[in-house]
């Protein structure tokens, strides 16, 4: 099961667990979660969008579309691998300038192997 820090931070994993972080267009993980996912979970410097290592990245920079299709093709992915935990953290909420307010929703329906940030909870409570 993950591990937390006293701020609510995933500091580690379970085998079968997969952190979730916004990334930017170019795969530049050098902030937030971003190199939280690099320097602990495997993310790959350069590569925007996917699975790598026990993390997953969903480009938030980009446009709002881009991301808002990028969720739906996680959410999929998320479906067909069930044998996977796919912890997701405030995707978009941070340097991207969205609210959880504007990217809970998408989540609305996704799988139990999906967990979500108590932000993204809340809204959708």
């Amino acid at each position: 099961m993950a591990k937390y820090d006293d701020f609510g931070f995933i500091t580690e994993l379970s085998e079968n667990e997969i952190f979730v972080f916004g990334s930017n267009g170019q795969g530049a993980h050098f902030g937030g979660a971003a190199a939280t996912a690099v320097h602990k979970f495997g993310a790959k410097m350069g590569q925007a969008e996917g699975l790598q290592g026990q993390s997953y990245a969903i480009n938030t920079m980009d446009s709002e579309d881009e991301m808002f299709e990028q969720i739906n093709r996680f959410l999929k992915f998320a479906e067909e691998h069930q044998e996977l935990l796919f912890l997701v953290t405030e995707i978009g909420c941070g340097i991207a300038g969205y609210s959880p307010e504007q990217i809970a929703p998408a989540f609305e329906d996704c799988t139990g192997n999906v967990i979500l940030p108590k932000a993204f909870l809340k809204v959708l409570q």
